[in-house]
């Protein structure tokens, strides 16, 4: 949808406006001693996944706003995929969903994928939604339900999607339960665990040996008493007991107001056991609003412990795997996830600005103002230059968004797909 030459001549009609700011913020990074050619390389290494099922107009239990020219099939979600790519050059994978999303033809599915410099970031299962001729129902649970029969038809589920996995050469298998409770005496709570531990266990031995489970959590929804996975302790309880390539999945929104996130980050860090991201805004809840909307300084101090794990060799934590997690109900969602990538690599970005040298001195001294000062003056630095920057080194749009606009996308989506075209799995 968008051709090169057009990049091209978005990028020259934006750079003397973009140069001069990017001179001015070079400048302020050099005089305090930052490297900004390294800081853009830094930017420019960093890739987000984007999920097939965010490619679509979202929703809520109400209703559902059709935008148009949305993907009807896994083919067109990987064209979308790399239209963001080839926009920000930092959306290098998809991440799928079985069984809105199972393979039909590999080698055509895995020539669209090289056309667009993709690759398949993880497959997620999908036990919160009873399917189509599906013999036991998950209305009572999947892999904590009381009957065998249900807990084997979740785990072969689980196992299938590793199959699809392989195929596309994936290495991540993401398992999300919306198992759990509504009301008190509806579950006993240590055998559902225990089952849970039992099924959990059987996905990741017929899982091969270089893959990994990620493991995620939410303290409620769909069920409101009580969740088989609440918090990133049960998680990681998990992940102890099944093995070593088992990790904790984080989805910001998976959290009850005012938690500190940021302390979870650097506790799973230190544990070695923090495997991935689902980035999203919030509100309330689980609201999957665009990342960094509603709290961008809470976002910069995760990123802040983020960076600080990475760049600390005692910490043994494993690469973590980025991803999206959102849902667009009033927003074009390509340009819902422009913004949300944007807001992430400007989150990434300001936390390699913090001084970490005067930061550990701040705190060895007890300064609690100076300590606060230094991780303000790096959330306070315009970073958009340099993000705009990398992207354009890389090869994309100084500015994604406005281009995506200009060469009248959306327009051109639904004249190729239907006005009323609808994304699966949503």
């Amino acid at each position: 949808m968008i051709a090169p030459d057009q990049i091209l001549s978005h990028n020259q009609a934006q750079a003397p406006e973009h140069h001069t700011r990017l001179q001015y913020t070079e400048g302020v990074l050099e005089r305090k001693g930052f490297n900004p050619a390294q800081i853009i390389a830094q930017i420019r290494a960093f890739q987000i996944a984007i999920p097939s099922w965010a490619l679509g107009s979202g929703g809520t239990r109400f209703g559902r706003f059709s935008i148009g020219g949305e993907p009807s099939n896994l083919e067109e979600k990987i064209e979308d995929v790399g239209l963001i790519h080839q926009l920000n050059r930092s959306a290098n994978s998809i991440s799928l969903h079985i069984p809105w999303d199972i393979p039909k033809d590999v080698p055509a599915l895995k020539q669209l994928l090289h056309h667009h410099g993709l690759t398949i970031d993880s497959v997620n299962s999908n036990t919160f939604q009873d399917q189509k001729d599906q013999v036991h129902s998950y209305k009572f649970g999947s892999l904590c339900h009381t009957e065998a029969a249900v807990r084997q038809q979740a785990i072969t589920h689980n196992i299938q999607c590793v199959e699809y996995g392989k195929q596309l050469d994936s290495k991540t298998l993401t398992v999300w339960l919306a198992d759990g409770s509504n009301f008190p005496g509806q579950h006993h709570f240590r055998q559902a665990y225990q089952r849970t531990a039992e099924s959990l266990t059987a996905i990741y031995q017929a899982m091969p040996e270089d893959w990994t489970m990620l493991i995620e959590y939410k303290p409620y929804e769909p069920n409101f008493y009580s969740m088989i996975i609440p918090d990133w302790g049960t998680s990681y309880s998990f992940c102890q007991s099944i093995g070593k390539n088992a990790q904790v999945l984080v989805d910001l929104g998976h959290h009850l107001p005012n938690t500190n996130i940021e302390q979870i980050v650097s506790r799973l860090m230190h544990f070695g056991r923090l495997g991935g991201f689902h980035f999203n805004g919030s509100m309330y809840g689980d609201d999957d609003l665009t990342t960094g909307s509603i709290k961008p300084y809470q976002l910069f101090l995760i990123f802040h412990e983020l960076v600080d794990g990475m760049s600390d060799p005692e910490v043994k934590n494993p690469n973590i795997a980025w991803m999206i997690d959102a849902s667009h109900n009033t927003k074009d969602p390509i340009e819902d996830l422009l913004q949300s990538v944007n807001g992430i690599l400007s989150a990434y970005t300001r936390a390699l600005l913090v001084d970490r040298v005067a930061l550990s001195q701040a705190q060895e001294d007890n300064d609690v103002v100076k300590a606060e000062e230094i991780l303000r003056d790096a959330f306070l630095t315009d970073v958009r230059p340099l993000v705009a920057e990398a992207m354009r080194l890389a090869g994309g749009a100084i500015d994604p968004i406005a281009l995506f606009r200009s060469a009248q996308v959306r327009a051109g989506l639904i004249e190729k797909r239907g006005k009323f075209s609808t994304a699966t799995g949503l």
